[in-house]
């Protein structure tokens, strides 16, 4: 697996727009593996490896005492940082071979995307130092609205609760940023608007050969919640231009 390539790695705070990245990134040839299609909570497909997140990323939680959903409990950073070099090893050499297994190719730019790595990065970090991550942003305010409304998110009832949720990713991100990782922010509300100077400029620096056409029938307004009914005609109409 030496010449296994490092990966990108999608991040953000679920109902952030993580699938939403993900999409245009594959929209524009990036390859992930097996991932997840459209579902009731997202009708463009979720570009998830349904292996990596059921056979690696939540057993690690669960193991290690946390939620595997990753809403309540929270992992503990400081026990992420004091994960072993051998226990690194295995995390990594499972991820490996699942995407082998998938057909990942030597020399081949390939990605992860998973909300729930921002809270456990630290162990992807050791485990592929060279991988370059986007971490997509949403306003939190907009993010609990999604929640409260999302029947899957049931750690918390109340806006304060998923709040501080938020708020802990948050903090995340900027660890992340002070470790020096190499990392790009993507807001997708950006895309939404019919402004894809962001995504471009971070698809053709991580590798992947970038494809407006592509990109713009992806994104469909109207499952962004919150998007009114007037910016999303404005939107079609200048993208109707394009």
């Amino acid at each position: 697996m030496e010449q296994i390539k490092a990966p990108v790695l999608i991040v953000g705070i679920p109902r952030s727009g993580t699938s939403m990245t993900a999409g245009a990134f594959v929209e524009c040839g990036a390859w992930g593996g097996d991932l997840q299609g459209p579902n009731r909570f997202n009708k463009r497909g979720m570009f998830e490896n349904l292996r990596i997140r059921s056979e690696v990323v939540k057993p690690f939680l669960r193991e290690n005492g946390w939620d595997p959903a990753a809403q309540k409990p929270l992992p503990n950073m400081r026990q992420v940082h004091a994960i072993s070099n051998e226990e690194v090893e295995q995390f990594k050499d499972k991820i490996l071979s699942i995407m082998v297994a998938q057909g990942l190719k030597e020399n081949q730019n390939w990605f992860y995307k998973c909300p729930k790595m921002c809270l456990i990065w630290p162990i992807f970090h050791k485990a592929f130092p060279e991988a370059k991550w986007i971490i997509v942003r949403r306003q939190a305010e907009d993010i609990v609205s999604s929640c409260l409304r999302t029947s899957f998110m049931r750690a918390y009832n109340k806006r304060s609760g998923w709040l501080k949720w938020a708020a802990h990713h948050e903090d995340c991100f900027e660890q992340m940023i002070e470790a020096k990782l190499t990392v790009r922010e993507i807001w997708p509300e950006r895309m939404i608007r019919g402004d894809f100077t962001e995504i471009q400029a971070c698809v053709n620096d991580y590798g992947f050969d970038y494809n407006e056409k592509k990109v713009v029938n992806f994104i469909d307004p109207g499952l962004w919640r919150g998007w009114d009914s007037k910016r999303r005609e404005g939107w079609q109409e200048s993208s109707q231009q394009k």
